[in-house]
């Protein structure tokens, strides 16, 4: 499955700074657009890993996954 976000970027000062919007708490500042873009895959890579885990942690057992599409 595909997922798609929406990054929030600009350049601010000497620094490139920027968000995903869907996902509270991914953000990233780096000195170039291609690094800032870089670096928010990861950060939201990164967090939904973490949210997955907590998800299924507070589950705790017997529990079914099922697809979701927006």
């Amino acid at each position: 499955m595909n997922n798609h976000f929406t990054a929030i970027i600009k350049k601010d000062g000497d620094w490139w700074i920027g968000w995903i919007e869907e996902v509270k708490g991914v953000n990233a500042q780096e000195s170039t657009k291609e690094e800032l873009i870089e670096s928010l895959q990861s950060a939201l890579r990164d967090m939904l890993a973490l949210n997955r885990e907590e998800a299924r942690r507070e589950a705790v057992d017997n529990y079914e996954e099922v697809l979701i599409i927006a």
